[in-house]
Formats: C-alpha cells, structure tokens, sequence
C-alpha cells in the first residue's frame, strides 16, 4: 500500500515508519501542505495522510478520486478542514478520535497554571538572574468555578484534573454525558458563573466563535480562557478586545484561529504579519503554545497505530472501519450501519 503524508514534520516519521514496516505500508514523506496546487504529488498513491491544516476541499476531493485515491486518512481528530459532505459517496475519510486523550487535557492545565502563578514570567526573570517577586502574584485554584465546554473524553479528564485541585466544575454540552455526576449548565449560565473557561468541543457552524463579544461581555471581570482544542472556537479579535478592556484576565490558547499559514514552521527570522497574533503574543497576560498539545510520545505512537488501523481497515477489511466518517449518517461520527459494512 502506498500513501502520500502530507505536512511532515521529523516528530511523525518514527511512529509512522515503524507501523509502516509492520504492516507493508510504503509511506511517501511530504514537508508540503496538501492544497489544491500540491495534490498531484499523490498520483500512484493508494490513499493520502493529512493533519489539521491540510485542505482538503471539494477541489482536492474531486482530484484525489480522479487519481483513483479512494481514502483521506486523517491523522487527528478534528475533521473540520475536510468537505465531509463532498466527500461523500467519492472518498472515504477516516480519523483518529482518541490519541492519549490526557496530553491535550493535561496541557490545558499546564497552561492554566503557569499562567495564574505567573511560571512563565519568573521563569525568564531568574534566567537573568533577577529573583524579584513583585508582579508575579497569583491566584488559588482550589475554590474556583471553572466552565468545561464540551464533555467528551478530554473535556471529562479536564475536568478529574479541576476536581482534583478542588476546584468547582460546571459544563455545557449539546450531547451531555449520560450517567456522569457532571453539573451541566446552559452556556449564558456558564459564561456568568466561570472563574476560568475551558474548550474542548469540536469546531462545526454551531460552535464557531462560541466566545465571542457578546459571549465576553457576559463573563466575570478577571475571567481566564484556555482553548486546546480549535482556534476558531473564539473569536480573536474579540478576544484581544477583552483583554484590552481588562474585562478578560487571561488567556492560554495552544490553537489560533489563523494557524494555518504560522504554526509548526519556524517564523523567528520572519515579520509576522498577522497584527491579531502579535498583539496577544506581546501581552503579559496571555501564553500561547504553537498547537503542542497533542505532542507527547504517547499520543504520537497512537495516532500512528490508529491510522495505520483504518488504512488496513479499509483495504483488507472491504471499507469497514470503526473511524470512518460519514456525511450520511445522522451524525457524522456515527455509523447507521453499526460498522458491519461498508459506509458507501
């Protein structure tokens, strides 16, 4: 089986080479984004593996099943930069819905408590050898109110690490988790009640800019927001707003809602010309990590295994494949055919 990779950073080789050999998948190392001008480097390929900020658009769709590609193996969970839809009785799209579900969760505390014991501040002042406390004081979590949006298994393991540091819990969800002591809340309750304001819901046109100005305006003065999961959740540019008005306290964000062209690649000898970024970048208050929170050797070996699974899936198990998403089902992560045959 040959699959073009596309996007190819040196950290996916390993795991994907070493599944590869296992399974006689010959993996075609791409550094190049999958776009409308890059799909023809998947000719002769049997499939195509993309990553979060590859396109695959109706155009790609339609190039990649000229070329005989008849499956998009995703090599993420979120699938919101692929045209499900078109896709739909011409390629098969797979992703990988769990991969160490605790790396992103545990990231998001990482962020949470460098940013309210202010780590990253006195981290670079000791480096310079200035040992003073003024300005890096913080705040208790125990006690606190944080708001989960979203209660899948991140959202939930987020929310065993607030619980452990004695903090409240209060969530939204659409599709709430059945028998789980979580309090669930509506979303304007949330955004009045929340200390501290946590993503982990997918993005869909429902979801897009949850936080927003009016969303903000609802919030505690002080409020702090951390988003692990996609950038087009908040608003950004209402969001800088926020924080220039004092009204939003702090801000963690690992995804960016213009990412694509920025993160992952070295920008250090460039002028960034996104002023939204910069902005939040030069501000005190806010952290930003470049999408890592996914990045640990754990999640790596298992996004790796996963996909493999659904390649092989696909072509000796005739298309059946638990991972496989599909616009014809209700919804698009469920399968009306119980995973007993193929989708289309």
């Amino acid at each position: 089986m040959k699959v073009a990779f596309f996007d190819t950073k040196p950290y996916d080789k390993p795991s994907f080479e070493h599944y590869g050999k296992e399974h006689d998948i010959q993996f075609k190392f791409l550094e190049t984004k999958l776009t409308p001008d890059t799909v023809e480097l998947a000719k002769g390929s049997d499939a195509v593996c993309v990553f979060v900020n590859d396109t695959v658009n109706a155009e790609v769709i339609d190039k990649l099943d000229t070329y005989g590609i008849k499956m998009v193996a995703l090599r993420c969970a979120g699938y919101n930069n692929v045209d499900v839809e078109h896709a739909f009785g011409k390629i098969h799209v797979t992703h990988v819905p769990a991969y160490s579900p605790y790396a992103v969760a545990e990231h998001a505390a990482a962020l949470l408590l460098t940013s309210v014991r202010r780590i990253h501040k006195a981290y670079n002042r000791t480096r310079e050898f200035n040992f003073s406390l003024s300005g890096l004081t913080g705040f208790v979590l125990h006690g606190k109110t944080v708001g989960v949006i979203g209660t899948g298994r991140i959202g939930r393991l987020f929310i065993d690490i607030c619980k452990g540091f004695g903090m409240h819990v209060i969530a939204y969800d659409k599709f709430p988790a059945k028998d789980s002591s979580i309090e669930y809340v509506s979303l304007d309750e949330l955004f009045e009640r929340s200390d501290i304001i946590s993503l982990h819901c997918p993005l869909t046109e429902e979801t897009k800019h949850v936080i927003n100005q009016d969303a903000i305006n609802k919030m505690k003065k002080g409020v702090v927001i951390l988003n692990t999961s996609r950038g087009a959740l908040i608003d950004a540019q209402a969001l800088l707003e926020g924080l220039k008005d004092r009204k939003v306290g702090a801000a963690c964000l690992d995804v960016y809602e213009e990412e694509a062209d920025i993160f992952f690649e070295d920008r250090s000898n460039h002028i960034l010309n996104d002023d939204v970024l910069s902005q939040l970048i030069s501000m005190p208050n806010v952290i930003v990590t470049s999408h890592q929170a996914f990045l640990t050797k754990e999640a790596l070996d298992n996004i790796a295994e996963t996909t493999v699974n659904n390649l092989l899936s696909f072509y000796e198990k005739d298309g059946v494949c638990d991972n496989e998403l599909c616009y014809h089902c209700n919804r698009i992560e469920e399968c009306k055919k119980d995973r007993a045959e193929r989708c289309f």
